[in-house]
């Protein structure tokens, strides 16, 4: 299988420079999952991240910004504005795919995984193992999975839809009742309270 072109996708490479590609801007956004920080630079969104709740047993994914010209703020703040508004949208079950400029940070190896999991459809999961093949690289199974781990920008690059190839649920950044809650929003149930 080829890997698609994701059209509102930009890969940053680490070698770009700080101020091209160092969130600038961040809100946070209130869900019945919980808060969602998300955070965006000029090109796109950088981060979405859950903040923990006091009985969560994973850290908050720290998202530091940049100074930057009113315009690239201006331009950040337009990226928020949209992954709010389709964040909200796709919580309530009414979106199934996501139009926001995206500009996650990553190796060369990095973005192919991520590529990879945005052409996973809703609703659907698959394995590491899955993924490696999709980026015709069958043997790089446990470097898939460094990867998504290393995914800053959680349910639209979606990372959650990873399972194990038995079909049982495996680790997930925000834990596994944020990763399960997910799972049945996109297979018709409800996103409930956590």
């Amino acid at each position: 299988m080829s890997l698609a072109c994701v059209k509102h996708y930009r890969a940053m490479s680490r070698n770009d420079g700080e101020v091209n590609f160092m969130p600038i801007a961040k809100q946070t956004i209130t869900t019945d999952m919980g808060h969602i920080v998300i955070a965006a630079n000029r090109f796109g969104l950088s981060d979405l991240t859950f903040k923990p709740r006091e009985t969560d047993s994973w850290a908050a994914r720290d998202i530091a910004l940049i100074a930057a010209t009113d315009a690239d703020k201006q331009l950040a703040n337009e990226h928020l504005q949209k992954a709010k508004s389709e964040i909200e949208q796709y919580l309530l079950g009414k979106l199934t795919g996501f139009t926001v400029p995206l500009a996650p940070v990553g190796t060369v190896f990095q973005h192919q995984v991520w590529q990879a999991l945005l052409t996973q459809p809703y609703g659907k999961s698959c394995s590491y193992s899955d993924i490696a093949h999709v980026i015709d690289n069958p043997n790089a199974v446990r470097a898939v999975g460094s990867a998504n781990g290393a995914n800053h920008i959680a349910i639209i690059i979606p990372c959650h839809r990873i399972i194990g190839k038995s079909g049982t649920l495996t680790g997930y950044a925000y834990g596994l009742e944020i990763k399960q809650q997910l799972l049945t929003l996109e297979r018709g149930g409800v996103a409930g309270k956590l």
